[in-house]
């Protein structure tokens, strides 16, 4: 079976109601492959959540870039899986190293949020990747290993999650994986779902790339084998997004 083309647009804490008018409108204007051979989700900020959704082309998707860990109550500040869908949001990113660094979310905490994510009937883009400091150090897998046993852990159904490999030190640096890097980790990591999860699933799970995609790199990224898309950011408030999608045709020629 086929992995169909994924390209996920993570907005993070950016726009005006105005300003995502117009992403919304350049990506409706936009010329994309159709859903048959890509699939295509965008994640603006929550305030954007139903304002995005009732713009946008129904063949692009909406996603949240967080929920919480359980459901809803004395949570300050924090957005429900329940709250998501009731608004008819499909998506959910988790993991995000900004999270992760930031707001100190350890891989036991993301992998509790992905399996209860997944258990409300959310689709999950969950993060990955290591930091220069782990890279340097030879231990790039060792990291992506546990994070995504972290989520493995919990989870025994991974029909509706993506994978997302992020090294830290790419994003929104100007610094990006080489293709064969990319291939690389892309390859130990389903090499990994084969030896831990299963065959099928290392065989079905769709492996995004992230890490300071843009219109001029995505197409020798898109050619690895391994690599099934892109979780895009700076690029995705762009008419460039609208290119990254395209390359998805690379994969389908």
């Amino acid at each position: 079976m086929g992995r169909k083309f994924f390209v996920g647009g993570n907005w993070k804490c950016n726009g005006t109601t105005e300003e995502v008018k117009k992403i919304v409108s350049t990506l409706n204007d936009g010329q994309a492959p159709g859903s048959d051979v890509v699939e295509v989700v965008v994640s603006p900020p929550y305030v954007f959540l139903p304002l995005v959704k009732s713009l946008l082309r129904p063949d692009f998707h909406v996603a949240a870039q967080n929920c919480w860990v359980k459901k809803g109550g004395a949570f300050t500040g924090e957005i429900s899986a329940e709250m998501l869908k009731s608004l008819d949001i499909h998506w959910v990113i988790l993991g995000h190293s900004e999270r992760r660094a930031l707001l100190a979310e350890s891989n036991e905490f993301v992998g509790d949020k992905v399996a209860y994510a997944l258990s409300k009937g959310l689709k999950v883009i969950a993060c990955v990747g290591e930091t220069l400091e782990q890279r340097e150090a030879g231990a790039t897998m060792d990291v992506v290993a546990a994070q995504t046993k972290a989520i493995a852990d919990r989870i025994s159904d991974w029909t509706n999650v993506v994978v997302a490999y992020e090294p830290v030190w790419a994003i929104g640096t100007g610094k990006v994986a080489t293709p064969a890097q990319a291939q690389e980790v892309h390859c130990s990591l389903r090499k990994w779902l084969h030896e831990n999860v299963g065959a099928e699933v290392a065989e079905s799970t769709r492996i995004i790339y992230g890490g300071s995609v843009n219109g001029a790199n995505c197409k020798e990224l898109a050619a690895q084998p391994d690599v099934d898309g892109f979780l895009v950011g700076g690029a995705s408030l762009k008419a460039e997004f609208v290119d990254i999608i395209k390359s998805a045709t690379v994969k389908s020629a």
